[in-house]
């Protein structure tokens, strides 16, 4: 659309399962499995079927992590 702005992944609050899945480094499948495993960890959204995850949540809980 015309004057749409455009605001990259690194900047966004909230990032889709395929956003957080390219800027993670993490696969499609794996994001999913940790959203579904993860839903009362404070990082992720449902906006009715739609999940979103707040990156900076995430990043803090990726970071307490050994392996996933």
């Amino acid at each position: 659309m015309a004057g749409e702005i455009e605001v990259q992944v690194k900047d966004k609050f909230c990032l889709t399962i395929d956003e957080a899945s390219e800027y993670f480094n993490i696969g499609e499948k794996k994001m999913r499995k940790l959203v579904a495993e993860n839903m009362d960890s404070g990082f992720v959204i449902q906006n009715g079927v739609k999940v979103l995850i707040k990156r900076k949540r995430f990043e803090a809980f990726l970071n307490d992590l050994s392996a996933i």
